[in-house]
């Protein structure tokens, strides 16, 4: 019965973000229920992609990465995968009309993970765009239901509040992917060490970025508003807290926010919620 495997699919997905990001399984929690299947597919699908990129560093990433794509389409062209990720977000796509564009550029970035190493200011772009932006842009298609004139409005703001968060998770993965990954995202780190100068320029864009992307999340559907903007605190509070830890403690362990704080963060927004304070 296609049904039973389909709702078996969706909680892998769920199974998937549960045990991959404590931040994200709670911040769904703040979601409509009518939708959080459907935003656990695309966390599901992004989170396997980037796994292959980032950790299977014993296998061939490269031949992991072009069968994982190919089963995609083949999940979406045959409407069923028997890979739970995949038939989940294939069926997310469909209900929701996300773009391919979205999809493809997300995969280029994923794939330039397996040979790019550094970045020029362009490519940083590109590569921001398709690693961060359109999954926000993905999960926007599924807050408005699909309706493309709210999409449309929506996204510019929707794109910030994406290159914020990947920014952010640049700083704070700093350690790893310079030292492990060899990878340097920040083209400013090509000629030059990370300063403490430095550091407080890249803040402050991001700090641009989440000021633009805040008018954003205020516009937002009621089932969405709340999940979006408990995501834009956690991220605004490690950006303070890597704002406040020395560089070179950045360059040699993983700046966390306590898994209490990320509940009481939770905990706040619906509250106020529930006594209309939002």
């Amino acid at each position: 019965m296609k049904e039973l495997f389909d709702n078996v699919s969706f909680k892998c997905s769920k199974i998937v973000t549960q045990n991959y990001s404590t931040s994200f399984s709670m911040g769904i929690k703040l979601f409509d229920k009518s939708i959080r299947d459907s935003i656990f597919s695309i966390y599901g699908f992004v989170r396997f992609a980037d796994e292959i990129v980032d950790t299977f560093h014993n296998y061939d990433k490269a031949t992991l990465f072009s069968n994982f794509e190919e089963d995609y389409y083949r999940a979406y062209n045959q409407g069923i995968s028997l890979n739970p990720i995949l038939n989940s977000f294939q069926i997310t796509v469909k209900k929701y009309n996300i773009d391919d564009e979205l999809i493809q550029a997300f995969l280029k970035s994923m794939r330039s993970d397996l040979s790019k190493k550094e970045f020029d200011d362009e490519e940083i772009k590109a590569y921001i765009y398709g690693s961060a932006d359109v999954v926000g842009l993905m999960c926007l298609k599924v807050f408005v239901n699909g309706n493309e004139e709210r999409y449309q409005a929506l996204k510019p703001a929707a794109m910030r509040l994406g290159s914020a968060f990947q920014k952010v998770n640049f700083l704070r993965d700093i350690n790893d992917d310079i030292n492990q990954l060899h990878r340097i995202y920040f083209p400013i780190l090509r000629d030059n060490e990370l300063t403490e100068n430095i550091k407080k320029k890249i803040i402050e864009y991001i700090n641009e970025d989440f000021k633009v992307a805040l008018e954003g999340i205020k516009e937002l559907p009621d089932n969405s508003k709340n999940g979006v903007y408990a995501a834009y605190l956690y991220y605004t509070k490690l950006t303070t807290k890597i704002e406040y830890t020395p560089v070179e403690k950045l360059l040699n362990e993983r700046v966390r926010i306590p898994n209490r704080s990320k509940i009481w963060t939770l905990a706040s927004i619906y509250i106020s919620n529930k006594l209309k304070l939002a």
